[in-house]
């Protein structure tokens, strides 16, 4: 029997947005959402504002009663103790974080994030019943040395390590040669990839985790482009950059069930 995935976008702000501006995003895209009619349950929305934002952010879905979900942008491998700037998992869910990214290229690069870094953030992740969007993909230059998929299968399964069949993950592909660059993937790339990934997740959680585990496409996703992504049989969401920033353009690309013809 088919599994059916509940699609999820998810707006990645980095380092922009300020606590207020926060409040007036989110209030303002719930806003939006909700005059177009949006189906929350076809298409999940969340947001992952900075660390400073994000207990503004809780207070104003929790007492709007707003559907929209949120999460950190990372978090430490450590629970507690001597580790200055860090953020703890308990901390995040005492804030009601659904979900944490894990293992992204910005964090991997400019903070030198080896796969065992990421795993150990996973298993952090998932000891406070947060769910990791667990981060993968390669350069230009891993695209021209060893293809399409090798690169990012290798790192799922160095973040899977240790993980049991029962975890709650989200994967998401970021080739970083598209990310920012304006020229994302083909659907037929992402497509690649997704299934590769699939695989893994098969391999190592066993088939029924696999199947209803979401795979997101990321690297210059627009409005323009998000219906080709989500066309694909594998691809069930994108991990937004950029465009999460422009707040018409955020809803158009979460409304995309009403363009897209799913």
């Amino acid at each position: 029997m088919a599994v059916t995935r509940t699609p999820l976008i998810a707006g990645n702000w980095k380092l922009n947005l300020d606590h207020l501006q926060a409040i007036a995003f989110v209030q303002k895209l719930a806003w939006s959402l909700g005059d177009a009619k949006h189906d929350f349950a076809a298409a999940e929305v969340a947001v992952f504002p900075p660390f400073t934002d994000l207990r503004s952010v809780q207070t104003l879905v929790s007492s709007d009663k707003l559907p929209i979900a949120f999460g950190a942008q990372d978090l430490s491998e450590h629970d507690s103790g001597a580790y200055t700037g860090e953020i703890s998992g308990a901390f995040l869910a005492k804030l009601e974080c659904s979900y944490v990214i894990i293992g992204h290229s910005e964090r991997r690069t400019l903070h030198n994030e080896t796969d065992e870094v990421v795993g150990a953030k996973v298993q952090a992740a998932l000891r406070h019943n947060l769910v990791p969007i667990i981060c993968v993909g390669e350069t230009a230059d891993d695209l021209e040395k060893h293809g399409p998929s090798a690169v990012p299968v290798a790192q799922l399964r160095a973040a899977l390590a240790g993980v049991t069949g029962a975890a709650d993950v989200v994967v998401a592909y970021e080739p970083v040669w598209a990310i920012g660059s304006g020229q994302a993937a083909t659907p037929e790339q992402a497509e690649q990839v997704a299934a590769a990934l699939r695989a893994v997740l098969v391999e190592t959680l066993g088939e029924d985790v696999a199947a209803k585990t979401r795979i997101l496409y990321g690297g210059s996703v627009k409005a323009a482009n998000i219906a080709g992504f989500m066309r694909e049989p594998n691809v069930d969401g994108a991990l937004v950059g950029g465009a999460s920033l422009d707040l018409d353009e955020f809803a158009s690309i979460v409304r995309f069930p009403q363009h897209v013809g799913l």
